[in-house]
């Protein structure tokens, strides 16, 4: 285990002849020795343990915990930063005696990482934190030139991703000129100086409100070369029967000739009372459910492809901007419900699914319901 090779390390230093010379009275337990838990005559101990690992009946007075993810991949696990956020605050905290005092040392590999969480809750009166941030390059010069020069960390750049140079050397998870989604990609557009074009809603839904994750609603505008992201935009942790309004109301007021979500689970427990509010409001729209593909990042594909080629513009409206702030921090960002929402638009064209396909086809428009009539096949009145 990697902490208890620390604490070898660690052990030996107290009992070399140079530490020795400069604290002559500290003296390791001749009875407790061994690398990963050791005392000194003096009534001090030491005791490692990986993240994860039992705590209970030990107490400190300070905390250290040095790299709590093993790797890059494993920081971008919700699953796993879930875990470490739990073992954090449920065991390890609760260890520090009154007075203690607790060290992070981390590389930051995600914005939802363990310092990024403790960051956060900073600000909504967690604990106060004195940051120390030591980036490898800082106005053009090496942090640390002995070890590695600029030429030497010019060489690392080049042979890894902006984003993982970004959180490994920058300690910025998030650069400001974006990783998967670059800045330069989009253009802000006035709302009002948006082409006409067909109209799409494209919805990301949370399972509970109150939540992490977030319901997501916009409507776009495609030219049939160009899409215009957010023409309008909805994002809450609300209760489904809140954000089915929502959508309904963007339905109305923009008539889109499509709706695409994401199939599954969700889809079969609201695609019933969505119908159902549609027809009570007489505010119809095609429904179209998508299959997303493995991983966010395939999913996110088409339309980081559109956007690299010029081809996605983002309503300028603060909603937009929310839109380009999470594309810019993908796919190492707390949240992401905004580019998943967006990503289902550019995955129907690149799919050229049914309901993209048959909206801009020649259709006979009409103002009345048949209540025969499957949902995948209703039309905007």
């Amino acid at each position: 285990m990697l902490a208890e090779e620390f604490g070898r390390e660690v052990r030996n230093t107290i009992a070399s002849h140079v530490y020795k010379q400069l604290f002559p009275e500290t003296r390791l337990a001749e009875d407790s020795q061994a690398k990963g838990h050791w005392s000194t005559g003096q009534g001090g101990s030491y005791y490692a343990t990986g993240i994860g690992g039992a705590l209970m009946g030990r107490g400190a007075t300070r905390l250290i915990v040095d790299d709590p993810f093993a790797s890059m991949l494993e920081a971008q696990s919700q699953l796993v930063r879930d875990k470490v956020w739990d073992w954090y605050r449920g065991t390890a905290y609760n260890r520090v005696r009154p007075g203690g005092a607790i060290v992070l040392i981390q590389h930051r590999m995600n914005e939802d990482d363990l310092a990024g969480r403790l960051i956060a809750h900073q600000a909504t009166g967690g604990d106060k934190w004195e940051i120390v941030e030591l980036p490898a390059v800082k106005d053009g010069e090496a942090a640390w030139p002995e070890r590695y020069n600029l030429e030497a960390l010019e060489r690392i750049r080049a042979n890894m991703s902006p984003r993982e140079w970004s959180s490994l050397y920058q300690q910025n998870p998030t650069p400001d000129e974006g990783t998967f989604f670059l800045r330069k990609y989009f253009e802000l557009v006035d709302p009002k100086k948006i082409p006409v074009g067909h109209k799409y809603t494209t919805g990301d839904f949370a399972v509970t409100d109150e939540a992490g994750d977030y319901t997501e609603l916009a409507t776009h505008t495609y030219t049939g070369d160009t899409l215009y992201l957010a023409v309008e935009g909805f994002r809450g942790q609300t209760s489904a029967d809140v954000w089915i309004e929502k959508l309904v109301d963007q339905f109305t007021h923009h008539k889109p000739l499509c709706f695409f979500g994401e199939s599954g689970p969700i889809r079969r427990a609201i695609e019933p009372f969505l119908t159902r509010r549609m027809r009570e409001r007489r505010s119809f729209c095609r429904l179209e459910w998508l299959t997303r593909p493995h991983d966010k990042a395939t999913m996110a594909r088409p339309l980081q492809a559109m956007a690299a080629s010029g081809k996605v513009k983002i309503a300028d409206t603060e909603y937009g901007h929310h839109l380009l702030n999470q594309l810019l921090q993908f796919p190492g960002g707390k949240l992401d419900d905004a580019v998943d929402m967006a990503g289902l638009m550019a995955l129907a064209i690149d799919q050229a699914s049914p309901g993209f396909v048959q909206a801009h086809a020649p259709v006979k428009r009409r103002d009345h319901w048949d209540e025969d009539e499957p949902s995948n096949n209703w039309k905007t009145a």
